[in-house]
């Protein structure tokens, strides 16, 4: 199921300790290099899942009415207006794996304070990087809500979100963050980048435990590029296993012919599963795989002469890096498509990306290639602004709160398919879901598919699951 997910949880090996005395029982090198793996696997599979979460819908006030912040032309001056960014920069899955978010978030700020900030007041970001563990998240809430008294977070990225209901209980929106848990489905005033219909009472995710997600994804390559049979690759490992069968589930109930493949975690045979999904004819190759063992896997692909329409991958790997990570893989290269619920960052004609991208070309932080995280952090910065801006010059946690909710549905100026939070009582059967689709191609970089991401939409069912 594409926007179904499993909560995952993993710690890293320590180093060995010094002085000659070898690593400590049971933690050999290559014990440990599989721990790694296993931690880096764990954070893909959150985002692959987590990440494709439904958006929801609903009609408030419109988004034409939300006033954007002043355009002055001067840099901001005065009081700065704080907002919190809290990204697991350090976390186990490995270093900067949740940086891009926070990247485009204060790349739109810095942008903002050139051109006048709020009303002539800069935004500040406070950023915190809770190490990827509970009891740093708790620290770094604890620290941005109560000590520096932020008005908002934005564009979190937490690979274990501990300290959300301490975010709640205070009333500060916490606006745009990437659902890597269930917390944006479970707590009020958190606003994740993709909406919620769930009641979010802080009880509970979802309905009473149980979240819902759509068939979108398969609907829309059945439909416009006739496919009919899906390999889905996994280690034998608890949490890629569960989203597997979670996948395969949403496949069948698209009517595909589904075609599993289950790899050693420790010794993937990836040339096993590769002629196997050859042999198949497979139209399409979905995975429960880390992005090393994406690799693994296309180069494995290539190697065995596989014909495929598309090797579909998620927002997380949505990026301009794939020429050098699949350098080895051209074939499978070329048949990367990815899904989302954003607009392609790559669509330099729309004037919102056009925007965003001269924002990171000038504003930044490092050269490195853009990506659809980036992209989808920049709009959460975005959605603050426009929703502070509307407060006046002095604005509130409560006002942007309640700003952020009446904006709803809320699109970035078209960088988001509608993002709305309808507490519905009971969860929809069905629901009318949209989707961005984009193909890697040599040259061209990340080209759009399909007619456009407001247009390419089906009413399809929607399947349970527990977080």
């Amino acid at each position: 199921m594409a926007r179904g997910a499993r909560r995952a949880r993993a710690c890293g090996a320590r180093a060995a300790g010094g002085g000659g005395t070898g690593p400590p029982p049971g933690r050999t090198p290559a014990r440990r290099a599989v721990r790694r793996r296993r931690a880096r696997t764990a954070g893909a599979l959150l985002t692959a899942g987590l990440l494709a979460a439904a958006a929801a819908c609903g009609s408030r006030l419109p988004e034409a009415d939300f006033p954007r912040p002043t355009a002055s032309g001067a840099p901001a001056e005065g009081e700065p207006i704080r907002v919190g960014v809290i990204a697991s920069s350090t976390s186990p899955v490995g270093g900067g794996a949740f940086d891009a978010p926070g990247e485009g978030a204060r790349a739109y700020f810095a942008a903002l304070n050139a051109r006048g900030g709020i009303h002539g007041r800069p935004v500040e970001v406070v950023g915190c990087d809770d190490g990827g563990s509970g009891p740093g998240n708790t620290a770094c809430v604890q620290r941005l809500v109560d000590e520096d008294e932020v008005v908002a977070l934005v564009a979190t990225t937490a690979f274990d979100y501990a300290g959300a209901a301490r975010v709640a209980r205070a009333g500060v929106p916490d606006i745009g963050g990437q659902p890597l848990g269930p917390a944006y489905d479970t707590y009020p005033h958190l606003y994740g980048i993709y909406g919620s219909a769930a009641p979010r009472t802080g009880r509970s995710p979802g309905w009473d435990g149980t979240l819902y997600g759509g068939t979108e994804v398969y609907r829309w390559f059945r439909e416009e590029q006739g496919a009919r049979t899906a390999a889905v690759v996994s280690y034998n490992q608890a949490a890629s296993a569960a989203y597997a069968r979670l996948m395969a589930r949403g496949l069948e109930e698209e009517g595909y012919t589904v075609v599993r493949e289950q790899v050693d975690f420790a010794l993937p045979n990836f040339r096993a599963a590769a002629a196997d999904i050859a042999r198949s004819g497979a139209d399409l190759v979905f995975d429960a795989l880390d992005t090393h063992g994406n690799v693994r896997l296309c180069r494995a692909l290539d190697a065995a002469g596989a014909e495929f329409t598309a090797k579909v991958t998620n927002v997380q790997n949505w990026n301009d890096a794939v020429a050098d990570d699949y350098a080895d893989a051209p074939r499978c290269r070329n048949a990367l498509w990815a899904t989302g619920s954003s607009r392609n960052h790559d669509e330099a004609a729309h004037p919102a990306v056009a925007e965003f991208r001269e924002g990171m070309r000038r504003h930044g932080a490092s050269a490195g290639p853009l990506s659809q995280w980036q992209l989808e952090g920049w709009a959460a910065a975005r959605w603050f602004a426009d929703a502070a801006a509307s407060c006046g010059r002095d604005p509130t946690r409560a006002c942007v709160d309640r700003a952020v909710r009446e904006s709803a549905p809320y699109t970035a100026g078209g960088l988001l398919l509608p993002v709305s939070f309808e507490r519905l009582a009971e969860p929809p059967a069905t629901r009318r879901t949209c989707l961005s689709v984009a193909r890697w191609q040599d040259g061209r970089g990340w080209v759009d598919q399909g007619r456009d991401m407001t247009r390419d939409c089906f009413t399809v069912p929607q399947l349970p699951y527990r977080p």
